[in-house]
C-alpha cells in the first residue's frame, strides 16, 4: 500500500486536516466561554425566555457581561474550578491507580491472564482482556495491544490480527468492563452539572451504567472474537513477514510471580474489609433503614484502595517499593500525568459555569425538547441519534471527556424534558463515543498502535490500520446500539437503583 497517496488523498485525509484545524481541546474551551458570553449578551438584549415545563417559572438569558457576573466570575474562580465535579472524583481514583501502575502490577497481571488461555479461546481472551485494560488506560494501549500480537505470533497466527482483536478491546470497547473505572465518576460529574440545570438537587452516582457496561463486556468480546476470526484474519491470510519483538515481555520473574501472589492477597484483604464494612446489618457503609445509599457514595474510596493496596503489595515484594517514599513518588508521578487533566478541567468547569448562569443550557433545553416533542419521535429514534452524533464528533475530538463536557450541558436537560434520565442519556453518549475511537487517526495513541504493526509489516501505514479496525467499529456500534435499545424496551435499570425515565418536576 502507497502509504503517501493513502495519506494525501480521500476521506481520511479530509477527516484528518479537519481534526488537526481544530484548536486544543483547552483552547477550544476558552474559546467557547468567549462565545457563550456574547450569544448571552445578545438574546439577553433581544428578551430571549422560555417557561420551565415543571415549575412554570420564566427563565431569561442572563448577559454575562454584566457587572454581577463578571464580578461572580473572578470572585468565584478559585471555588468554580474547586468545586468541579469530576476533579476530586478522578484524581482521588488515580491516585490509587498510578501506585498500581508505576509499581507494573497491571502490566503483569494483563500479561498473565493473556498466557494461560486455550489456543481455541485466544481471540476472545485478547479482545477481553483489552476490554478489562480500560482500568488503567496506558497499561492497554502499551502492554495489551502489543502483547496482543505476540500471543498472535507465537501461535502462528496473523500478529495483526491479534494487534486488532487487543486494540478493538482497549479502545473501541472502551465503555464496557466488569468493574467501574477512572471514566465512570469523571462522565458522572460532567453529567451531574448538566443534570441540575434542570433539577437543582439531582446527584448522578459513579454506577450510573454499571449494569450496562458490565452487560457489554462479554457481548463486545464475543462480537470482536467473530470480527477477528471470520472477517479480519481471513482476510489477512497466513503471516509470512518477518517479526520484529525482540523487545517485548519475556517470562516473568521470580520476583514478579511472588508480587502477583501478594497483590492477589491484599485484594483479597480489600474485598474481605469492604465486605465487612458492607454485609451485615447497621454496617457502616448501611444507611440507617438498611440501604446501600452510603455503599454507593463510597465507591470513588474504594476504588482508591481497590489499586492502592495490591499496588503497594505488588512493589514491595518486587522490590520497587522500598520505603514510603517510593510509594508517594509513584502517587506523584501518577499526578503528573493528569497535568493535562487538570488543565482542561480548569477550562471546563468555567465553560460549564458560565453556561449555566447565562441560562443558554436551560432555555436551549426546552425550546429543543418542544421541538423534539413537535417532530413525534419515539424514544429509540432520538437515542440513535444522540449515538451517532457523538460516534461523528468522535472522529475529530478523541477525548471522551471534553466531548462530553461540551454535549452534556445541551443533550442532558434536553432529554431530561423528554423524560429520560441523565444516565440513560450519558450510556448513549458512551456507545457512539466508545465506538469509532479505533478508526479515527486523531486518537492520541494511533501512531503508536501503527508502530506496533511496524514491527510485522513494514509496510503499514494508516490506511492498513484504517482497514483492520473498521470492521470492529461498526460491529461494536451496531451491537452497543441494539442492546441499549433492548435494555430500553425491556425497561432495565441501568445501574443500582438507576432508571430509565426522569420524572420532570411539578
Amino acid at each position: 500500500m502507497n502509504r503517501k497517496s493513502t495519506r494525501s488523498g480521500g476521506w481520511l485525509a479530509w477527516i484528518e486536516r479537519s481534526g488537526n484545524a481544530l484548536p486544543d481541546p483547552v483552547s477550544l474551551f476558552f474559546i467557547l466561554i468567549g462565545l457563550v458570553m456574547v450569544i448571552s449578551a445578545l438574546l439577553a438584549t433581544m428578551g430571549v425566555e422560555a417557561t420551565h415545563p415543571g415549575t412554570g417559572e420564566t427563565i431569561r438569558v442572563q448577559n454575562l457581561f454584566s457587572a454581577e457576573l463578571i464580578r461572580r466570575l473572578l470572585m468565584e474562580m478559585p471555588r468554580t474550578f474547586a468545586g468541579f465535579p469530576p476533579l476530586g472524583l478522578v484524581l482521588v481514583v488515580m491516585l490509587g491507580i498510578g501506585v498500581a501502575d508505576k509499581t507494573g502490577l497491571i502490566a503483569a497481571a494483563l500479561r498473565g491472564m493473556l498466557r494461560r488461555v486455550p489456543p481455541k479461546l485466544l481471540s476472545a481472551a485478547v479482545v477481553f482482556v483489552g476490554i478489562m485494560s480500560s482500568l488503567a488506560v496506558d497499561a492497554g494501549y502499551v502492554v495489551v495491544i502489543p502483547l496482543g500480537a505476540f500471543v498472535f505470533w507465537a501461535a502462528g497466527r496473523h500478529p495483526l490480527a491479534g494487534l486488532a482483536a487487543a486494540f478493538a478491546g482497549v479502545s473501541g470497547a472502551f465503555s464496557a468492563n466488569l468493574l467501574l473505572t477512572s471514566l465512570d465518576p469523571l462522565l458522572a460529574g460532567f453529567t451531574q452539572s448538566a443534570a441540575q440545570l434542570i433539577d437543582p438537587n439531582y446527584i448522578v452516582r459513579e454506577t450510573a451504567n454499571y449494569y450496562v457496561i458490565v452487560a457489554l463486556t462479554p457481548l463486545l468480546t464475543l462480537v470482536g472474537m467473530a470480527v477477528t476470526e471470520w472477517i479480519v484474519e481471513p482476510r489477512l491470510g497466513p503471516y509470512q513477514g518477518q517479526a520484529d519483538v525482540a523487545d517485548l515481555p519475556a517470562e516473568f520473574s521470580p520476583e514478579e510471580r511472588r508480587g502477583l501472589r501478594w497483590a492477589g492477597l491484599a485484594l483479597l484483604g480489600v474485598l474481605g474489609l469492604i465486605g465487612f464494612l458492607v454485609l451485615p446489618p447497621g454496617a457502616p457503609l448501611r444507611g440507617e433503614d438498611g440501604s446501600l445509599a452510603p455503599f454507593y457514595g463510597s465507591i470513588v474510596a474504594i476504588m482508591f484502595l481497590f489499586f492502592l493496596i495490591p499496588g503497594l503489595a505488588y512493589g514491595i515484594a518486587t522490590g520497587r517499593i522500598k520505603s514510603d517514599r517510593d510509594a508517594v513518588r509513584m502517587s506523584s508521578e501518577a499526578m503528573s500525568d493528569m497535568a493535562l487533566y487538570i488543565v482542561l478541567a480548569f477550562a471546563a468547569a468555567h465553560f460549564i459555569a458560565a453556561f449555566n448562569w447565562s441560562n443558554l443550557g436551560a432555555i436551549l433545553a426546552i425550546k429543543g425538547a418542544e421541538l423534539l416533542k413537535s417532530l413525534g419521535l419515539s424514544d429509540v429514534p432520538l437515542l440513535v441519534g444522540i449515538i451517532l452524533v457523538s460516534a461523528t464528533i468522535n472522529l475529530f475530538i478523541g477525548s471522551a471527556s471534553a466531548k462530553w463536557a461540551l454535549l452534556a450541558p445541551i443533550f442532558v436537560p434536553m432529554f431530561m424534558l423528554l423524560g429520560f434520565s441523565p444516565e440513560l442519556v450519558q450510556m448513549a453518549y458512551r456507545v457512539g463515543d466508545s465506538a469509532t475511537n479505533i478508526i479515527t487517526p486523531l486518537l492520541p495513541y494511533f501512531p503508536l498502535i501503527l508502530t506496533f504493526a511496524l514491527r510485522y509489516d513494514r509496510s503499514a501505514g494508516i490506511g492498513t490500520l484504517i482497514a483492520l479496525m473498521l470492521p470492529y467499529a461498526l460491529s461494536f456500534l451496531l451491537a452497543m446500539t441494539l442492546m441499549l435499545i433492548l435494555w430500553i424496551l425491556l425497561g432495565l435499570p441501568l445501574g443500582p437503583d438507576i432508571p430509565l425515565r426522569y420524572e420532570v418536576i411539578r
